[in-house]
């Protein structure tokens, strides 16, 4: 039976992004060897979306009170790359890693599925 989920962010400097994720997400972490660290992620839900285009993945972080959370996020030096807006199921956001990438973070209005 199916027991988890693994989530990959592929990154242009992954052990930046890996000491972001463990030093100021707070994130636990194993190591998996070498210093391959694998993080514990908080519940999660997944959806299936339809699509026009080409068949794609995202990954988004989900939070309470997106407002606290960024603000909770900048004063440990995070970069708000783009601004909260409301999308009508919740409020969006994303955060810039250390590598450049870009990590969309959410306050969901939407019944939650990872509460079940």
């Amino acid at each position: 039976m199916i027991n988890g989920a693994h989530v990959i962010i592929y990154s242009r400097d992954a052990a930046a992004d890996r000491a972001f994720l463990r030093d100021v997400l707070g994130l636990p972490d194993v190591d998996a060897g070498h210093g391959w660290l694998i993080f514990k992620l908080p519940p999660a839900e997944l959806a299936a979306h339809p699509t026009e285009g080409a068949p794609r993945h995202e990954f988004y972080l989900m939070c309470d009170d997106i407002h606290a959370t960024l603000d909770d996020l900048a004063e440990r030096g995070v970069q708000v790359d783009v601004p909260v807006r409301d999308q009508g199921w919740g409020l969006l956001a994303a955060i810039r890693l250390p590598s450049g990438g870009e990590l969309p973070i959410y306050q969901p209005r939407h019944p939650l599925a990872k509460d079940l």
